[in-house]
């Protein structure tokens, strides 16, 4: 049986939600149980054709991609999260901000999309890179419009019938999951993976921007849950809120509350992970750099010298002297090299 059919079902008789039971009350959910399935199953076939083909994959981004994603996803639709979320808004809250939040931060920490593409065969990584640079991928993760979808999605969620109706409607709960970790994932996969799949003007200076501002609009649905004067689903959360609970009213600003601790929690490892993405390519940027000095060294004769000059030279030989490449090339790179010479 669902979860939501069970809750439906024993709404009354639930007992008093205490730290051992916030532990220890799990409860299947058919839908979740497959995409989690799904889920790490194409990743794990990824990660044993990419290491069979003698490449490596690193371990931490696995870990990431199934601790913090598919656990994460695991812990919104089974735990006692899902198993409160008919009595209680504040688990339903925290259970929908860990779906966009924190589930896409983890999924996205592991990369599958340069997996993908390191792993299929044949041309399968070209249809995948064709695929995020198509127009509609392009337009849903282009980066403020994937941080509006964000936005408007939560808001959608708790100020329209969406909610209540969902609490009602067991396929469309589902539907709402999906909902949510799909608009997190338009926005964090694209920002934290290696593959071009952002516009070129989105430096890791600018993600590390966006980063910011995301993180001060993501607080915006915890504070009007949190303030807001009208309850949410109030109808339904009256009629089957237990005995032991708080006030309905508290109950939702618990909610509003968490939900606005988690986006703000979430803001920092999010950034973290730009900053270290940032360093590693100022790294590589570096090495790669200082190997073309060493290599790329031109060669080339001298000016012809002043006729007194010439003649001072004792052994009559040609003055040849090198010159680096960033004084023969004409490329943007080694204009602003000159230039720099130059100030110097």
């Amino acid at each position: 049986m669902s979860g939501h059919a069970t809750a439906v079902v024993a709404v009354g008789s639930l007992p008093e939600l205490t730290p051992a039971r916030a532990l220890g009350s799990w409860q299947l959910d058919v839908p979740a149980l497959i995409l989690i399935a799904v889920l790490g199953g194409l990743y794990g076939w990824g990660v044993l054709r990419v290491r069979r083909a003698g490449g490596t994959w690193p371990p931490g981004r696995t870990l990431a991609f199934t601790l913090l994603g598919l656990g994460g996803l695991a812990v919104a639709t089974m735990s006692s999260l899902a198993v409160y979320d008919h009595v209680l808004f504040w688990p339903a809250a925290v259970q929908n901000v860990l779906l966009d939040l924190i589930t896409p931060l983890g999924l996205a920490l592991g990369d599958p999309l340069r997996l993908a593409i390191e792993a299929l065969p044949g041309k399968g990584g070209g249809r995948v890179q064709k695929v995020m640079s198509g127009r509609v991928v392009r337009l849903l993760t282009f980066p403020l419009v994937s941080t509006a979808l964000v936005l408007g999605t939560e808001l959608t969620v708790y100020f329209t019938p969406y909610f209540a109706t969902a609490l009602r409607v067991g396929w469309l709960h589902e539907l709402m999951y999906l909902h949510l970790l799909a608009a997190g994932c338009l926005f964090v996969v694209p920002v934290l993976t290696r593959e071009e799949a952002l516009p070129k003007w989105c430096s890791h200076p600018v993600r590390a921007a966006l980063v910011f501002l995301d993180g001060i609009i993501d607080a915006v649905p915890g504070l009007v849950v949190m303030t807001h004067g009208t309850l949410i689903a109030g109808a339904w959360y009256l009629h089957h809120a237990p005995s032991w609970s708080p006030d309905v009213q508290h109950d939702q600003q618990i909610g509003g509350g968490a939900m606005l601790s988690i986006a703000e929690l979430v803001a920092l490892p999010f950034l973290l992970a730009i900053l270290v993405q940032w360093a590693r390519a100022e790294r590589l940027q570096a090495a790669a750099l200082d190997r073309r000095l060493d290599r790329d060294l031109t060669p080339v004769a001298a000016p012809v010298s002043a006729p007194g000059r010439a003649e001072a030279a004792s052994d009559g030989a040609e003055a040849v002297r090198v010159r680096p490449w960033w004084e023969t090339e004409q490329n943007e790179v080694a204009s602003r090299i000159r230039r720099q010479h130059g100030e110097d």
